[in-house]
């Protein structure tokens, strides 16, 4: 092989070796497929997790956790969700000295 050959062949092989992959389309991976349009009682919660919009998901979830281990997905912008918030960030207020 000459020179030249043994050269291209390096450069190409440093070239590729540079290249990274670039993703194809994100799928979107939402924790929430079906919002429900329910209120729920403080007292039948045993959490309630907030999971902010994010790459992977373009929206605000709050998913609520009964006491008898139904998750359900809560509208972020209800006014039975945001009155439901308030109540359970009151409630810690008062646990907590």
């Amino acid at each position: 092989m000459s020179q030249t050959g043994i050269l291209t062949f390096c450069l190409i092989i440093l070239t590729l070796n540079g290249i990274q992959g670039i993703p194809h389309l994100r799928t979107v991976r939402c924790h929430c497929i079906d919002v429900s349009t329910r209120s729920v009682h403080p007292k039948t919660l045993e959490k309630v997790e907030i999971i902010p919009q994010s790459l992977s998901c373009p929206h605000v979830e709050i998913i609520a956790t009964m006491k008898n281990g139904k998750k359900q997905c809560l509208n972020p912008e209800s006014k039975a969700t945001k009155k439901l918030l308030k109540a359970v960030s009151k409630e810690r207020s008062k646990r907590s000295p």
